[in-house]
């Protein structure tokens, strides 16, 4: 079992402690550096004033590049899924023909 670090990350020229196991820093400080580009972003467009506005904002925006992700995922799994099951009846119908003409005894 990994030990809980102190790790300090720095979003909107705040810094803050997060305790997480230590095989997770680098996925925590990636994730930090996101959130504070996304922040950054949003304050920087000028039209969101406050701190807590604009993590609100950002969460926002973060969470419906999740959803959109998902969304995309979710229809190339639909779409292999189509043509997996495609290949399979394919595969199915020249198992059956070949069964048919079989001259070797079963």
């Amino acid at each position: 079992m990994d030990q809980s670090i102190a790790v300090t990350v720095e979003i909107l020229g705040k810094e803050y402690r997060i305790a997480c196991a230590e095989n997770e820093k680098d996925a925590l400080l990636a994730s930090a550096r996101y959130l504070d580009e996304k922040m950054r972003d949003v304050k920087g467009n000028g039209r969101v004033v406050g701190s807590e506005r604009v993590a609100v904002m950002a969460a926002l925006n973060i969470s419906h590049e999740l959803l959109q992700q998902k969304f995309m995922e979710h229809e190339r799994n639909k779409l292999l899924r189509n043509r997996v099951e495609g290949l399979q009846d394919r595969i199915e119908v020249a198992l059956e023909g070949s069964a048919g003409n079989s001259s070797l005894p079963i």
